[in-house]
C-alpha cells in the first residue's frame, strides 16, 4: 500500500509538471534552509578561521556558528565580482552560461534558477536585502522579495517590496525605511518568519545584507569598539610590484595611492548624503577626535606612515560594519532556536567573494589571489553536519543552488554545473570530489585589475591575463610562497607542474563549455 501511494504521488507531480522529489527522502520532513549572505566579506575577518586578525576580529556569533557547524577553508568562487557570483548562485552555472560576466549587465530572471524549482517542489521562497542583479524586474521564483535598489546605501534604504511574487514591476511597492541596513534586513527577515511566512510549508530563504561592501559607513557604537585598538598589518601591506607579473603593476587599488578621503576614509568632515540631522551628528562625531589628531600631524608623516593610518581607519571601519551583521546573525539565530525552527534548519553563513584589508596594499576583490578567491563559509545543520569541524575540500558557490535542491529532495538539473554539497557536508566527500577549479574575470579596467581565468588547485595557481598587449602567464606555488609574490612560470624546477597544470586548465575550460 505504502509503495502504491508514492508511485500514485510521483506520477500526479509528473503530470502537473512538478520536480519529482526522490523516493528516498518522500516520507522525511524537508528542512528549512536559511542563507545568510554578506557582501565582500572577507574570510580573515571572521575570528573562527584563525590568521593575523583573529585577536581583533568580533564575530562572536559567527565563531558559535562555526563551533556548531562545519567551516570549510577553500570555497573557491567563479568569478570575483558581486553580480556576477549572485548569478552563479541563482543558476548553478558559471557566467559565460547564465549570461551575467560583469556588473554592467542584466540578468536574466527568466532562465532556470533554483528558486523557481523550490517553488514547484512545495517550498516556499523569500529573498531579502541585496539583490544587485539589476531592478528592471522583480526577482523571479520568490514568494516575496524585499531589496536594495542596486547597491543601496548603509542608512535609511529605500527597498522594493514584491509581497506577492507576482514578479510585477507595476505590483512592487517603494518602501523607505530609517535606520541601518544590517538592522533593517534582519527586521523584514524576522517579520517575515513570524508572521510573512505559510508555516505548514518548508521554506528557503536568503537574508542578504549589504555590509561590509564599500564605503564601509558604520554605526558610530560599532566603531567605537575599535578605538584605541591596533589592528595588526598584513605581510604584504608595502608589497612592491614587479615585472614579473605586469597587471599587477596596472591596478588602482591600493591603500596608500587610491583610497578617497572622505569618500572612503571618512576624513574631512565627510558623512553620507542621506542621513537624517541626528545621524549625522553621531556619524561625525564617531571620527572627529582621530580626524583632528590627523590634521594635526599630517604634515610631519612620512608616505609610510600616512599609509598605514589609513590602514588602520579603513580596517575599523570595515570590520565595525561587519560587527553589525555578526549581531544580526545573532539575532536570526536566536530566533530559530527560541521557537524550535533551528532543529529543522540548514544555516548557511557566506559571502559573494572575498576582499582585501591590505593583503598585496590593496582593498577589493576580482583578483584569483587568495583574499578574494576564497569566500567564508560556515555550515550549520542539526544531526546531519557534525559540530566543530572543518573541511579542506574545493567547493563553490557554483554549487549552492545544486545543494539547496538536494537539501529539499529535488532533483537536480543535468544542465547545472556544480555539485550538491550534501555528501561533504556530512564527512561522506565523494572519491571523484574535483581536484581543481576553474576561475574567470570578465570585467577587466575595474580599480586596473585586467581580465584573466585561471585553474587552482589546493597549492598551485596557473593564471593567464589575456587581454591584448598583456598576454601573460604566472604560476603560484602556495607552498613555497603562502604570500603569492612569486611568478614560477617558466622555471625549470616546475617544468612538470606546469605542462601538467595547462592540460588541466584545457580539460576545464571544456567541461564547462568554453571555447
Amino acid at each position: 500500500m505504502r509503495t502504491h501511494a508514492l508511485v500514485t504521488s510521483l506520477l500526479v507531480l509528473i503530470a502537473f509538471g512538478l520536480p519529482a522529489k526522490r523516493t528516498d527522502a518522500a516520507d522525511a520532513e524537508r528542512p528549512n534552509i536559511v542563507f545568510i549572505f554578506a557582501d565582500d566579506h572577507a574570510y580573515q575577518a571572521i575570528g573562527a578561521y584563525g590568521g593575523y586578525l583573529k585577536d581583533v576580529v568580533r564575530t562572536p556569533n559567527l565563531d558559535k556558528l562555526a563551533r556548531e557547524g562545519m567551516l570549510f577553508r577553500r570555497c573557491f568562487v567563479t568569478n570575483s565580482i558581486c553580480g556576477p557570483m549572485r548569478a552563479v548562485i541563482q543558476t548553478g552555472k558559471y557566467s559565460h552560461i547564465n549570461g551575467f560576466l560583469t556588473n554592467g549587465n542584466k540578468f536574466n530572471g527568466n532562465q532556470q534558477t533554483f528558486p523557481k524549482l523550490l517553488q514547484k517542489a512545495g517550498y516556499q521562497t523569500a529573498v531579502i536585502g541585496k539583490w544587485h542583479l539589476g531592478t528592471h524586474q522583480a526577482p523571479q521564483g520568490y514568494d516575496y522579495s524585499e531589496v536594495l535598489i542596486g547597491q543601496g546605501p548603509y542608512y535609511n534604504p529605500t527597498m522594493l517590496k514584491d509581497a506577492d511574487g507576482s514578479g510585477v514591476n507595476e505590483k512592487r511597492t517603494k518602501e523607505k525605511h530609517v535606520g541601518y541596513v544590517s538592522d533593517i534586513v534582519t527586521d523584514l527577515t524576522l517579520n517575515w518568519l513570524k508572521n510573512g511566512r505559510d508555516k505548514t510549508k518548508p521554506f528557503m530563504l536568503m537574508c542578504q545584507h549589504k555590509a561590509p561592501h564599500r564605503a564601509w559607513d558604520p554605526l558610530p557604537e560599532q566603531y567605537a569598539k575599535y578605538k584605541g585598538v591596533r589592528i595588526p598589518e598584513p605581510e604584504t601591506l608595502f608589497e612592491e610590484y614587479t615585472e614579473q607579473v605586469k597587471a599587477r603593476g596596472m591596478n588602482t587599488m591600493t591603500i596608500a595611492r587610491h583610497m578617497r578621503d572622505g569618500y572612503d576614509l571618512k576624513r574631512s568632515n565627510w558623512a553620507p548624503s542621506n542621513l537624517n540631522p541626528t545621524q549625522k551628528e553621531a556619524y561625525l562625531a564617531a571620527f572627529a577626535d582621530e580626524n583632528a589628531e590627523y590634521e594635526k600631524n599630517k604634515s610631519r608623516m612620512t608616505a609610510d606612515e600616512d599609509t598605514r593610518w589609513a590602514h588602520q581607519r579603513y580596517a575599523k571601519i570595515y570590520l565595525s560594519c561587519i560587527a553589525s551583521v555578526d549581531e544580526n546573525v545573532g539575532r536570526v539565530l536566536a530566533y530559530l532556536e527560541e521557537t524550535g525552527l533551528d532543529e529543522n534548519t540548514i544555516v548557511i553563513y557566506t559571502s559573494d567573494q572575498g576582499f582585501y584589508l591590505g593583503e598585496h596594499g590593496w582593498y577589493d576583490k576580482r583578483w584569483v589571489y587568495e583574499e578574494s578567491l576564497k569566500t567564508p563559509m560556515i555550515v550549520r545543520w542539526p544531526g546531519q553536519v557534525k559540530a566543530g569541524t572543518e573541511n579542506s575540500d574545493i567547493v563553490s558557490p557554483l554549487d549552492f543552488a545544486e545543494t539547496f535542491l538536494d537539501i529539499a529532495v529535488v532533483d537536480v538539473p543535468g544542465d547545472m554545473q556544480g555539485r550538491s554539497l550534501v555528501p561533504v557536508f556530512k564527512g561522506n566527500t565523494p572519491k571523484d570530489w574535483r581536484k581543481s577549479h576553474y576561475y574567470h574575470y570578465y570585467e577587466g579596467g575595474g580599480h586596473g585589475v585586467r581580465k584573466h581565468y585561471a585553474v587552482c588547485t589546493k597549492q598551485h595557481k596557473l593564471i593567464h591575463f589575456y587581454e591584448k598587449g598583456l598576454d601573460q602567464w604566472e604560476l603560484i606555488d602556495l607552498k613555497a610562497d603562502p604570500l603569492e609574490k612569486k611568478n614560477f612560470y617558466d622555471n625549470a624546477k616546475y617544468a612538470q607542474v606546469q605542462k601538467q597544470l595547462h592540460e588541466e586548465l584545457t580539460v576545464l575550460r571544456s567541461k564547462y563549455q568554453l571555447k
